[in-house]
């Protein structure tokens, strides 16, 4: 309770201090009332959603990520006024203070200066580009799939698998999802680019199993001619939220399994399979979640490559990527490809093919989106396919990765 009265009281503070800008660049009262109208529903809808109504045995929910989205679209922009307008008072308090030691106390005088309307204008301008980015990343960004096509080539690749495709798709977090049609949209996309298998890195659900219930004919209709593997991450174990018993988690899990099962992937916990083509073969590793820091570290790839010949070629499917930085990229074991999601991009960054990438991201992760190259050991980061807490993405969209394998042909010196 004292944090929430601690953020309202911020928030009440923030929200009088931006305020100003309105008083400075206009003098309708209409305005007034509905800035402060608008900012008490979004912030009151944050606050029930958040603390009132939030049931810790279910998590979040398309109405708490609708609530953290609006909150996040009018708060961000505030944040950016709230730069320029106290930018300007470091230059007004000074002046204030001089002209009250100097003119002395009237009640006549108004020491600090007044606020420059340009000043305002440039702040409302700039705060208008989050507020537009965060809005259009909530009812377009989310959805705007695209797919991302690599071509990684090998020396020891086997020969039958040349020109393999891969789709690798991530983070599905059937929990926040909120538009079938949109859905439906993304799996025909993913069926389209007819690859030889699907891959599906993890976060299959936020915390519970029974979120993927109303999915299950959807995402049953993914194809590929040599099947569908997945692992788990971090969301998928429900530790995220308050169960009633130890058993209620355990069943949960099960259940979760037979989810994939129901969707039609082999799910590899710790495990793997050989994908075999004219008698020629590879290795399809899956570890269970592993991450740096405070995130489940389940994964074992002692145990996953059980059986495995050091010279096969190796896939690795492991959600999160610092899995890859701390424990596969240096390995003695030669990991040729490792597939990863969990970061989402944060949802949120600026990239230019070529020229730009960038998120916040990046300060935890070193390995974030994209395909990474370390000694000929290849890791590729799946922006997610879904979206979790903020429902919306600006700048890093929801990707489907496609990844086609060949043989390098060395040349024949004479």
């Amino acid at each position: 309770m004292l944090r929430w009265l601690i953020f309202i009281t911020v928030y009440l503070l923030i929200d009088i201090y931006v305020f100003q800008v309105f008083k400075t660049i206009s003098k309708n009262k209409i305005l007034y009332s509905l800035y402060w109208i608008i900012s008490a529903l979004v912030f009151a809808n944050f606050l029930y959603q958040l603390s009132i109504s939030f049931d810790r045995s279910i998590g979040l929910t398309p109405k708490t990520n609708q609530a953290i989205g609006l909150f996040l679209t009018l708060f961000v922009p505030k944040i950016v006024i709230l730069l320029f307008v106290f930018g300007e008072d470091i230059f007004r308090t000074p002046q204030a203070l001089y002209r009250l030691f100097t003119e002395g106390r009237s009640v006549e005088n108004n020491y600090f200066p007044s606020r420059r309307k340009f000043i305002s204008q440039i702040a409302l301008i700039a705060a208008a580009i989050p507020f537009s980015s965060l809005l259009y990343g909530m009812y377009k960004g989310k959805y705007n799939y695209k797919v991302l096509k690599y071509v990684l080539e090998y020396d020891d690749l086997p020969t039958a698998f040349d020109g393999y495709q891969i789709t690798q798709i991530s983070d599905i977090h059937s929990g926040s999802l909120d538009n079938a049609k949109k859905i439906e949209y993304g799996v025909d996309l993913i069926n389209q680019q007819e690859s030889d298998i699907i891959l599906f890195t993890g976060d299959l659900v936020n915390n519970r199993a029974d979120e993927m219930d109303q999915w299950i004919d959807t995402f049953k209709k993914l194809k590929a001619k040599d099947g569908k593997f997945s692992v788990l991450g971090n969301h998928d174990y429900g530790d995220y939220i308050d169960w009633k018993s130890n058993d209620a988690k355990v069943q949960n899990m099960k259940k979760l399994e037979n989810v994939h099962q129901q969707l039609g992937f082999d799910l590899l916990l710790n495990d793997n399979r050989t994908l075999e083509k004219n008698g020629e073969k590879i290795a399809l590793i899956g570890v269970e979640n592993w991450g740096a820091g405070g995130f489940k570290k389940a994964g074992d790839l002692q145990q996953a490559t059980a059986g495995i010949k050091s010279e096969d070629f190796k896939i690795l499917m492991s959600h999160d990527p610092s899995h890859w930085e701390q424990q596969v990229k240096n390995n003695d074991v030669h990991y040729h490809l490792t597939l990863s999601g969990h970061t989402h991009g944060m949802q949120f960054g600026i990239e230019i093919p070529g020229w730009i990438k960038w998120s916040p991201v990046k300060w935890r992760y070193k390995y974030w989106a994209g395909i990474y190259e370390e000694a000929g050991r290849y890791i590729n980061v799946n922006r997610g396919f879904g979206f979790l807490a903020y429902p919306g993405r600006v700048g890093i969209w929801p990707e489907i990765t496609v990844i086609t394998l060949k043989k390098r042909i060395t040349p024949i010196v004479t």
